[in-house]
Order: C-alpha cells, then sequence, then structure tokens
C-alpha cells in the first residue's frame, strides 16, 4: 500500500488540530510508550539483557532512518536540530549495541596462545 497516499489526510488533521491538543496528545504517547518500555524491561531475566540489547539494533536503525527523514525535510530549523539530535542518539545506540554484541560473542571464542 502507498503511504504518500494517506499523507494529505495526516497534514490536514495536523493543520486543524488545536496545538494544546496535539501536544497533550503527543506526550500521552510518549509517556505511554516510556511505561511500557520499562515494564517490559524489568521483566526480562538478566542473562537475557545482552542478547536483547544486541537485538534492538535493527530498532535504532529505524529510529535513524526516521531521524534522517525528519532532518533532511528542513521544514523548521527546530525539526532540523533535533531530528539531528535523534541520528546522533539514535547511532550511539546502534554502535553501543553492536560493541556489546561483538564483546559478548568474543566470551564464547575459545582462547588464542
Amino acid at each position: 500500500m502507498n503511504a504518500s497516499l494517506f499523507l494529505p489526510l495526516i497534514a490536514d488533521a495536523a493543520a486543524t488540530e488545536d496545538p494544546a491538543a496535539r501536544f497533550i496528545r503527543l506526550l500521552t504517547v510518549f509517556l505511554l510508550a516510556m511505561w511500557v518500555g520499562f515494564e517490559v524491561i524489568t521483566k526480562v531475566p538478566q542473562r537475557l539483557h545482552t542478547p536483547l540489547t544486541s537485538g534492538s539494533n535493527a530498532i535504532s536503525g529505524i529510529t535513524a532512518v526516521g531521524a534522517i527523514v525528519v532532518a533532511g525535510a528542513m521544514a523548521t530549523s527546530f525539526g532540523t536540530i533535533f531530528g539531528f539530535l535523534a541520528l546522533v542518539l539514535a547511532m550511539i545506540n546502534v554502535v553501543g549495541g553492536f560493541v556489546v554484541t561483538h564483546r559478548m560473542l568474543a566470551m564464547f571464542n575459545p582462547k588464542k596462545k
């Protein structure tokens, strides 16, 4: 399905929405995402944290792509700055995940003399 068909509908809804109502809606989604993420992570056993962290690189990669789109749109300088900041933070997460994965896999390699 072509996502560009829905962009005018989304843009029209955002243009007619009250800014305060939009902020409340976005804040609610953000807080719910934080709560669900916290609840999910605290239920994971300790021995699964490293594989879970390394597996979340794909999600951070998706975040990086979204940040590139936001920063590249250059609709406002505010969006460009926050898009660039999101890109930097997502890439730190991706690189950190690969470093953790590399160290975790190195523990299973036989020692070389």
